[in-house]
């Protein structure tokens, strides 16, 4: 049985958003174009993105701030009060006018998702951005016990922040842990551990994935490329993958059945994040990140694993 120590406090950088589910019942065809028409239900909000690896340690009831930007809008308005219902503060965000906060709006009919709608801006933060985040990075990063980095690739985590964000945790003696996107691992360089998904680590390494040999080749590749200790690569239905001290270890899943897959990487980081900070060793760590994946992926929607849940699952 796993035992969390709920005082740790983790902080969170990366990109934030809405994610917007509106439901409704389809019974018709427009007689204006040939599509469906839906006769919305109702609609809910949520934390999406790194706003997800928030909800994630919440549930698992421990302590998180995120550092990250958002628009000087009415879906602000709205992250700030998600995040207070979450159980975080929201004094880590930067408001930016010239951007919009990001939301996802997903239409949804018989169970069905019908178009997605993502109002966004992916450009890179300005200077300003980056040093407001920067200065708040300074001020609080003492306070936490581990920095959780998830990048979405909406902007927020240019090569400048990335690099003062592994300077600033590095001074401060505090553990790193990566959620990567895009195929250039370099900007990475300095966390403690880097978390791909298995197609993200084959593109960032030109390495077709394809057995455990070539697995390993490109965990061996993303830790040359990044300098950092160690390597998670999760593989979907076939579990975890751990490469540190030269070695690499397969944990299987734990998952008896998957209904959706969304926002698993999210509760992956999270529950190592978690778990590392109460004193488990990354081995141990990743045992229970793969118990907490396999609780959201038997949800539907970016769902989030309880303690009792994770344990509940322990034979």
């Amino acid at each position: 049985m796993y035992k969390i120590n709920t005082s740790v406090k983790i902080l969170v950088i990366g990109d934030l958003m809405i994610d917007h589910y509106i439901y409704g019942d389809c019974n018709r065809i427009s007689p204006e174009a040939p599509i469906p028409v839906v006769e919305v239900t109702h609609e809910t909000h949520t934390l999406g993105g790194a706003g997800n690896v928030v909800k994630n340690i919440n549930a698992l009831e421990c302590n998180s701030e995120i550092l990250s930007v958002v628009g000087n809008d009415a879906d602000a308005q709205r992250v700030k009060q998600l995040l207070k219902e979450a159980g975080s503060k929201s004094e880590g965000l930067v408001h930016d006018d010239s951007r919009c906060t990001t939301i996802k709006s997903r239409v949804l009919a018989v169970k069905h998702q019908l178009i997605r709608l993502d109002r966004e801006l992916t450009d890179g933060i300005s200077e300003l951005v980056e040093h407001a985040i920067i200065n708040k990075l300074k001020a609080v990063v003492d306070d936490y016990d581990v920095i959780l980095v998830s990048d979405y690739n909406k902007g927020l985590l240019t090569p400048t922040l990335l690099l003062q964000i592994m300077l600033i945790g590095k001074q401060a003696g505090k553990k790193i842990l990566v959620d990567p996107k895009g195929t250039d691992f370099s900007k990475y360089k300095g966390a403690t551990l880097i978390k791909p998904n298995r197609k993200e680590a084959g593109l960032a390494t030109g390495i077709k994935i394809k057995d455990q040999e070539s697995l390993e080749q490109a965990c061996r590749k993303i830790k040359e490329i990044t300098d950092c200790e160690s390597v998670i690569v999760t593989l979907s239905e076939d579990g975890i993958a751990l490469f540190t001290d030269n070695t690499l270890t397969v944990i299987a899943t734990k998952a008896l059945g998957v209904i959706d897959v969304t926002g698993a990487g999210d509760t992956v980081l999270a529950s190592l994040g978690v778990a590392l900070a109460s004193g488990y060793s990354l081995p141990e760590a990743c045992e229970f990140a793969n118990f907490g994946a396999a609780v959201v992926v038997s949800k539907v929607g970016s769902a989030t694993a309880t303690i009792n849940e994770i344990n509940a699952q322990i034979n």
